[in-house]
């Protein structure tokens, strides 16, 4: 028998919509689930349960009328996004008691669109690393090999995703931090283009480069829940493209971009790094399902190289630094403290020399693609990493360094500001996942989305859950929310 984890956001949604569940029966499975297996994967640093049932009974009570596509559907929030009442650390326990006083845009649309929050989501200290390994939570583990990592920054909604915590979870990404953990967890991870999604209500842009996003385990939930935040705010420092006609889940539904013209290559772009055949082989399996849509998918040189890290890494270290109160300095992590150290030494004039010269590579990159509709290429270097493979050498510099040879694909993407999503279309030997990178011109986020689906189709569908899925259930946890291991 299906439980109510088994089903999608949308099909939950449904559920709720024919009368065979409420957003209560979802919330109070989801909230025994997190009880029974959210520290065992390190998906939350904050749990909502108070406040997610009383949302759940709100979402109930809305009329029939006023309900979208995923209203009372359980989802998390990360902990680098602003919630008004909710303690929101950075990942940081130098901000292990802060409660913000407003919304993020994204939670207002969230909240909105009747979608139910369990809590906060593990995340790196202050976004800074691809793994969320820190000291104010227990790590994000990839719920298909506990010895492996989950990722980062957004590594605890893809844990709770993977899990089957949630079924989708609000994450951002400023250089991967979407898609990276979606690929080591076999998910669907979407940065939007820039603009799509607000950063507001507070903050300068970031040079562009994050963005909020969604995390989910099929295409339609991802273009749903993107729906839900794609809602344009005045101000905003980058003017959004216009969304399609239906929006995006309506596109996903539709799964029809038309013939293509991709660009496919496996060439690293920061790091001159070997790339493991697992990875290589996803994007031969979708570069053939692609051909076999119809597709044209021709070798094309990648858009950026090596010489484009220095540049990437000098805004990383100022986007390090964030305010933090001077006498809690001493708590942040070693690779925080290099990255702030670096990023506190470059004077004006480099960054506005960095940022010149990266958007001049950006145009020759985009001359190197222009006859290309799509790119395609792996999302890692490699397909998964061990829980304390980055720090296993207590050097914050080599730390830094391994980040960039395992993830040299996802970043430039942010740097271009086009849309990219990370699918889960491979696997390694031993059956864990492997996602490949997909990614669309800028502000063409409708027909990426469409190839995305396409793609899901063509492969029978790639909703596959990991052994823990079934460790847990409602016949086996009791009434406390306790949860005990089926055998």
């Amino acid at each position: 028998m299906a439980e109510p984890h088994d089903l999608t956001a949308l099909e939950q949604a449904a559920a709720i919509s024919r009368g065979e569940l409420s957003s209560v029966d979802l919330v109070e499975h989801a909230l025994r689930r997190v009880a029974a297996l959210g520290d065992t994967v390190g998906a939350f640093v904050t749990v909502t349960p108070d406040l997610a049932r009383q949302a759940a009974r709100a979402a109930d009570a809305a009329p029939i009328g006023e309900r979208g596509p995923l209203h009372g559907v359980p989802t998390a929030i990360k902990d680098l996004t602003l919630t008004a009442g909710v303690r929101t650390t950075f990942g940081s326990a130098a901000f292990l008691d802060f409660v913000p006083p407003v919304d993020a845009d994204v939670v207002r649309f969230i909240k909105a669109a009747g979608l139910v929050s369990l809590g906060k989501t593990t995340t790196s200290e202050l976004g800074c690393s691809l793994y969320s390994e820190g000291r104010v939570a227990p790590p994000a583990r990839n719920p298909w090999q506990l010895a492996y990592t989950a990722g980062g920054s957004s590594g605890g909604a893809a844990a709770a995703v993977a899990a089957g915590l949630v079924p989708v979870a609000q994450g951002s990404d400023g250089g991967g931090s979407l898609r990276i953990p979606a690929s080591l967890c076999g998910l669907v991870g979407y940065k939007p283009s820039r603009g799509v999604v607000s950063g507001g209500p507070i903050g300068s842009g970031a040079f562009g480069l994050p963005t909020s996003g969604p995390l989910g385990r099929t295409v339609a939930d991802v273009a749903a829940l993107l729906d839900v935040m794609a809602v344009p705010v005045p101000g905003e420092p980058y003017l959004p493209p216009p969304a399609p006609p239906g929006g995006y889940l309506a596109v996903a539904r539709r799964a029809d971009p038309g013939p293509l013209r991709i660009g496919r290559f496996t060439t690293p772009m920061l790091a001159d790094e070997p790339v493991h055949p697992d990875c290589v082989a996803a994007v031969d399996r979708a570069a053939a399902l692609l051909t076999a849509a119809g597709h044209e998918v021709v070798e094309v040189p990648p858009p950026l190289g090596p010489a484009a890290w220095p540049l990437f890494e000098t805004l990383w270290y100022v986007l390090a630094l964030s305010p933090v109160p001077p006498q809690r300095e001493v708590e942040l992590l070693p690779l925080t403290r290099l990255l702030r150290a670096r990023g506190a030494e470059l004077s004006a004039a480099t960054l506005a020399a960095t940022l010149g010269e990266l958007q001049a590579q950006v145009r020759l990159g985009a001359r190197r693609t222009a006859g290309c509709d799509l790119l395609l290429c792996p999302t890692l270097a490699a397909p998964q990493a061990p829980v304390g493979w980055f720090t296993a050498d207590a050097d914050p510099a080599a730390d830094f360094d391994r980040q960039r040879r395992f993830s040299p694909y996802c970043a430039i993407f942010n740097v271009t500001g086009d849309p990219s999503v990370s699918l889960p279309v491979g696997t390694t030997t031993d059956g864990l996942p492997v996602g490949v990178l997909l990614t669309g011109r800028y502000g063409d986020d409708a027909r990426l989305i469409a190839t995305a689906a396409q793609l899901e189709n063509s492969s029978d569908g790639w909703d596959r859950h990991p052994a823990i899925w079934r460790a847990v259930d409602s016949a086996n946890v009791n009434g406390d929310g306790v949860g005990r291991s089926a055998a």
